[in-house]
């Protein structure tokens, strides 16, 4: 069957609100703690998430006053009920997933960015040479309006790909993709690098590397409620020191065996190789610097709204709050770190 992304009938908004309503309902309740802990969730499970990981391994949020919990919560929806409820304090999630909550009714804020461009692969068959050679070829989907729908809009834009040439098929997460990919049961997808590699190892075919273009997007950003944010903006700083130093360390080469180990174990990886092509990501795409970028933000904006009407309700300056990581910026104590761990 031929889908249309842009023409799609689908109502994004409902869809959210069903599985908002659902994730409230079946989210475990998690333990009661003191009022000074803050659970970060996140629902992404891929190298980039070692920022997190490091933090808590090597004890950043409590070097700077916060005792702090990071877990997983599988789906970006049940993680924005854990945070509506009160048991996620922060969620590291998408641009994306932070607008259709705002445009549901969550009063939520963008307080950092660890990953502000695009950064996928277009991965094709070997018998696919050119991106003109998509039309009307089987293109795998994770699904509609979500992180990876959005980067490829922005990427089919930036190249001139017409979505509506192309058949796309929703059929799983990355894993899954990759597979579906090598079985020849779709044409094309996109892909983080470290699943792409070994697929251009086998002969497939990279047809853009997206993020030599430098498109502007929020591919994992930092949400809270804003009453988190006014409320507690202590704890809030200290969560953001402790990011902001967890990327210094995983970008250090000093520190690579670490973050290397981390993210084999974190990921399930017994492949050392794999591993360090899930390293050579985390280099390309961390940004240095997680100050959340509004253009970004207006990008996802911009082609979500083709899909949702709801999302008009919301401005994209309405969701950044930059505040805190000015705040960082401007006082050196970025520039500090990134000196103390040989962060070029």
């Amino acid at each position: 069957m031929r889908l249309n992304p842009i023409r799609s009938r689908m109502n994004a908004s409902i869809v959210f609100a069903c599985l908002f309503a659902i994730a409230c309902r079946s989210l475990p309740v998690l333990a009661a703690s003191a009022p000074s802990k803050v659970v970060i969730a996140h629902a992404g499970m891929n190298a980039r998430t070692v920022v997190l990981w490091t933090a808590q391994e090597q004890k950043f949020f409590a070097k700077y006053g916060t005792d702090a919990q990071v877990i997983f919560i599988r789906q970006a929806p049940m993680l924005l009920a854990g945070m509506s409820a009160g048991d996620v304090q922060i969620a590291a999630t998408g641009g994306t997933s932070a607008l259709l909550a705002a445009s549901g009714g969550m009063d939520v804020k963008v307080v950092a960015s660890v990953n502000g461009r695009v950064t996928y692969d277009l991965v094709a068959a070997p018998s696919i040479k050119t991106l003109k050679e998509l039309r009307g070829k089987r293109f795998g989907l994770q699904g509609y309006g979500g992180t990876l729908w959005m980067a490829l809009m922005l990427g089919f834009e930036h190249l001139g790909v017409d979505p509506q040439s192309l058949n796309f098929l929703v059929i799983g997460d990355q894993t899954v993709l990759a597979q579906a990919l090598e079985a020849g049961t779709i044409d094309a997808t996109g892909l983080d690098p470290v699943f792409s590699r070994r697929l251009r190892q086998k002969g497939f075919t990279i047809l853009s590397e997206l993020y030599q273009a430098n498109l502007p997007f929020i591919g994992s950003g930092i949400v809270v409620n804003s009453s988190f944010a006014r409320e507690q903006p202590e704890a809030l700083e200290n969560i953001l020191k402790g990011l902001v130093e967890g990327i210094a360390f995983a970008l250090s080469p000093k520190h690579k065996p670490a973050v290397i180990n981390t993210i084999k174990a974190r990921l399930k990886m017994s492949d050392p190789a794999l591993a360090e092509e899930g390293y050579q990501d985390v280099l390309k795409s961390l940004e240095k610097n997680p100050t959340p970028a509004l253009e970004g933000m207006r990008n996802i904006h911009r082609l979500l709204r083709t899909r949702n009407p709801n999302v008009d309700k919301v401005k994209p300056e309405q969701l950044i709050d930059d505040r805190i990581m000015r705040k960082l910026d401007e006082s050196g104590f970025i520039s500090r770190l990134h000196s103390a761990y040989g962060v070029r």
